[in-house]
């Protein structure tokens, strides 16, 4: 490693450089907090979304308790078909947007499934739609937990590491300059008193 500068100009330096970290520091704290906020308003929206799921198939459930029934083949009943994505920025993390989704009912002979199943077609429809959602709520909140994670990281590396590790350069710098005002100045004072003493000291010599 290099030796650590104990002059002036690198205390100039560190200055500087500490006043920069120290600018910067509370706009890196202020996105943090508002990505923070963004998280919790997403973490939210996730859970409503999924207990708007839970709600749907416990409300299926309670109004047709004939769900149970081995003998009929609900399996792959609704479709998702199409789902249509887009992204937007959010403090400059990119998320993904359900723009659209569409789910359909698979044909089936209306002579052969009870006459509830038709009702039933409907609440999965909702429900394939409901859970499409969840999954690209998710994948926000996984993207939204990155960033923050990218950006605690770096405000703690300011907050922990590099501030501190700058003021306390500047303190030793300081410590060393200010001694080495002090030896100059006694340097400097014992350098008069000798030269003070000199003449006196040849003409006593003299006189001997």
């Amino acid at each position: 490693m290099p030796r650590e500068q104990l002059s002036k100009a690198a205390l100039h330096r560190q200055q500087a450089r500490l006043k920069g970290f120290e600018r910067f520091l509370p706009s890196l704290d202020l996105k943090r907090r508002q990505l923070l906020q963004e998280l919790r308003r997403e973490r939210d929206a996730l859970a409503e979304t999924a207990a708007e799921l839970t709600r749907l198939q416990a409300a299926a459930a309670e109004r047709m308790p004939m769900l149970s029934n081995p003998n009929v083949d609900l399996a792959e009943l609704v479709q998702v078909v199409a789902i249509e994505l887009d992204e937007e920025n959010r403090l400059g993390t990119r998320l993904p947007r359900l723009a659209g989704v569409e789910a359909r009912v698979r044909p089936y002979g209306f002579l052969a499934k009870p006459h509830w199943v038709d009702a039933l077609a409907a609440d999965l429809v909702r429900a394939a739609e409901v859970s499409v959602s969840i999954r690209v709520q998710e994948a926000r909140v996984t993207r939204l937990e990155a960033a923050m994670k990218v950006i605690t990281q770096r405000v703690n590396l300011f907050e922990k590491v590099l501030i501190p590790r700058t003021r306390a350069h500047i303190r030793k710098i300081q410590v060393h300059l200010s001694d080495a005002e002090r030896a100059a100045v006694v340097r400097a004072k014992i350098a008069k008193s000798k030269r003070a003493a000199g003449p006196a000291d040849g003409r006593r010599e003299a006189a001997a």
